[in-house]
């Protein structure tokens, strides 16, 4: 939502404005590389993948951005509810991890 400063409309920064550029050039060419360059998995597949990691990492602006691109490129919709369902699991997972190393810390045994 753009802001109102001594009578004029700013618009929020770009994504990455904070980064220097040289960085941000660092980490474009790693993703450019690491995601779009041919590998054992398909692009539909890393799309897939990426819509569960940007659940857990919760990040909106990915997670709508690889639906967007895993629908463009075929995935149905059993296919993105299955990375959907992983992604739940592997966040489920994830509290059970930080409670187990909470009950380890303070000796806690609640139901054993």
């Amino acid at each position: 939502m753009a802001k109102k400063k001594r009578g004029r409309t700013r618009r929020p920064p770009a994504s990455m404005s904070m980064i220097e550029p040289r960085l941000r050039n660092i980490y474009l060419n790693f993703y450019k590389e690491s995601y779009f360059a041919p590998s054992a998995l398909d692009l539909k597949t890393k799309e897939l993948i990426a819509i569960g990691c940007s659940l857990v990492a919760k990040c909106k602006g990915c997670t709508e951005g690889h639906i967007k691109k895993a629908l463009e490129l075929g995935a149905t919709k059993e296919e993105i509810s299955d990375a959907i369902v992983v992604a739940i699991g592997i966040g489920a997972a994830s509290v059970l991890d930080e409670s187990d190393r909470a009950a380890i810390k303070l000796d806690l045994h609640h139901f054993e």
